[in-house]
């Protein structure tokens, strides 16, 4: 019976230090609310920066023009948020959720998404140097017109994805899924693409001038009239593949 007490007692002491710590937070006293509720929320052009919402619900919170510049993220549930105009530059979002985020022309320049779930997220215009999305999901998610300089995207599944004239120079696709991805007027020079799955893929008119697309799987991908000076394509798999200047490729 003790011991069953002293159970109960550990609980509500654990809910009742949460429930202060987010009233110290939501009242600025504190820069840190890990696990925290804060789903609904509005901080909408706060300064956030370097906070700590570690494995925090913050769904459909509104982030909108906020400042987050490396906020500890990870873990955190952002399903539905508004992160539009948001400063995320370096901050740590490893394995948060993002399912129907609205990231667009956010900053997440050097920001860590390894394992983040992005599906459905609307980029358009998001700012992506440096950022990490090592083994990350990012189906349907539209990333038009982002720019994606020297991102790391290794094993990354972007199965139809939106990458429409988005900014992808230097970026690595290597071993990532772009199955039926949107790839069109992408700005695609000497990016990394080894041993992704590109399977009808559309990339009319993008420009992989430079690019390594090595042991790719280019199987009913689109590539007409697209700048493939100097693209490598040692070991790529093709198979009703349409090539630049229109003739169709298999092997």
């Amino acid at each position: 019976m003790t011991a069953a007490c002293l159970v109960v007692l550990a609980a509500l002491s654990s809910t009742l230090a949460h429930a202060d710590q987010r009233a110290d937070f939501l009242a600025g006293r504190t820069r840190e609310c890990q696990r925290c509720d804060l789903a609904g929320g509005n901080f909408k052009r706060r300064d956030l920066s370097g906070v700590d919402l570690t494995g925090a619900n913050l769904k459909d919170t509104n982030f909108h023009d906020a400042r987050l510049a490396g906020a500890r993220l990870a873990g955190a549930d952002l399903t539905g948020a508004n992160l539009n105009k948001a400063n995320l530059s370096r901050a740590d979002l490893a394995g948060a959720v993002l399912r129907d985020a609205m990231l667009y022309a956010a900053i997440l320049d050097g920001a860590k998404l390894a394992g983040a779930d992005l599906t459905d997220a609307l980029m358009g215009v998001a700012r992506l140097t440096r950022a990490d999305f090592t083994q990350a999901t990012l189906r349907n998610v539209d990333l038009r017109k982002a720019r994606l300089a020297d991102a790391i995207l290794t094993g990354a599944d972007l199965s139809a994805a939106a990458l429409d004239f988005a900014f992808l120079r230097g970026a690595r696709f290597d071993a990532a899924s772009l199955k039926e991805a949107r790839l069109m007027g992408v700005e695609a020079i000497e990016a990394s693409f080894v041993g992704a799955d590109l399977s009808g893929a559309n990339a009319l008119g993008a420009n992989l001038r430079g690019a390594d697309l090595s042991r790719a799987v280019l199987a009913g991908a689109n590539f007409r009239r697209a700048n493939m000076y100097e693209t490598r394509l040692e070991g790529a798999l093709f198979r009703a593949t349409a090539m630049p200047d229109g003739t169709v490729r298999d092997e």
